[in-house]
């Protein structure tokens, strides 16, 4: 049901996810690592921008999944995971090599900076129209990130003109707060998403997302912890074995401090422990380098019977939805 990765022109008929960004909140290359570099420099900093895009997998911007859904009549929607501060640079990137023509719908994860900060740019991938005048791109969003998102981006929450205020172009968004609960599936684009509560940080829940009939998708980008009822409904000795979990995996290792991401180790139990037929890890901060680290999986994978791989910015696996 799953193959390997290929361009838009060859999976014109099939439904897809795109990869894109892989990278932490800092994203990769950090800039303090070029502008003030150590001696000797950082390796995967100093290397990220030599290549161009395409052929440069140490290159990340904020974690961000576009889902290109082919539904049975043909006609392909967009459903955009996340919308941070890179996300104008992931336009420019990967809309226009996969030839992405909209965003259909928008899902948010939480309201840190990484996951919010670009649904201002969410104006560049609408129809322009000079009043506004246009359909809403809807968002689908827990009430806390809501209330959150309101007081960010006020001017975003609609509102009444008052007589005589000037039209502004800003983006044109339709707000749907869904539940923090595996029990309340919501559609986004015609596409059912199963929220699943993690922690993020002993003190915050994030939501990721269960999707697909045919290939069940597990996504999870921002988590520390993940909570029995979500553990179970994306378990094999659960609710049922997994085609993809897209997991993360910020740091390569934490010692035994808590943080508010799973560092490398402890993703890999995570995996071991859900049993996915495949797992895709994202969220890397610079400490990790695709080529050396993907080595290390190989073996793991070859040893566990798990594939287990580090995702890239721009890679587009075709789906069976």
């Amino acid at each position: 049901m799953v193959s390997s990765e290929t361009t838009a022109a060859e999976v014109t008929g099939s439904s897809a996810l795109i990869f894109l960004g892989t990278g932490c909140s800092a994203a990769v290359p950090y800039v303090i690592c070029l502008i003030k570099p150590s001696d000797p420099p950082c390796r995967v900093c100093s290397q990220s921008l030599v290549l161009p895009p395409d052929q440069n997998p140490n290159y990340r911007c904020n974690t961000s999944l576009l889902i290109d859904y082919c539904q049975s009549s043909g006609k392909h929607k967009y459903i955009l995971i996340d919308v941070g501060k890179t996300f104008r640079e992931q336009v420019l990137r990967w809309f226009t090599l996969h030839k992405i023509p909209q965003v259909d719908s928008v899902i948010l994860t939480h309201e840190h900076a990484d996951a919010v900060l670009g649904l201002d740019d969410i104006r560049n991938v609408q129809p322009f129209s000079i009043t506004n005048d246009i359909d809403p791109t809807p968002v689908f969003l827990s009430q806390h990130s809501m209330d959150s998102i309101a007081t960010k981006f006020p001017y975003l929450v609609k509102k009444k003109l008052k007589e005589g205020q000037e039209v502004r172009r800003v983006a044109q968004l339709e707000w749907t707060v869904i539940e923090e609960s595996c029990d309340k599936p919501f559609v986004a684009s015609g596409l059912q998403f199963i929220p699943l509560p993690v922690m993020h940080g002993e003190d915050y829940v994030c939501l990721g997302f269960l999707f697909g009939e045919k290939c069940r998708v597990a996504y999870l980008s921002d988590v520390s912890r993940i909570p029995a009822e979500t553990e179970h409904a994306i378990s094999k000795s659960g609710a049922g074995q997994l085609d993809i979990l897209i997991l993360d995996t910020n740091q390569k290792y934490f010692g035994e401090q808590k943080g508010c991401h799973l560092f490398f180790p402890k993703a890999l139990e995570a995996v071991k422990r859900l049993c996915p037929k495949r797992a895709l890890l994202i969220g890397m901060s610079h400490e990790y380098d695709h080529h050396v680290d993907n080595e290390f999986l190989l073996e793991w994978s070859r040893r566990e019977g798990i594939s287990v791989q580090l995702a890239r910015d721009g890679l587009r696996i075709p789906i069976d939805l």
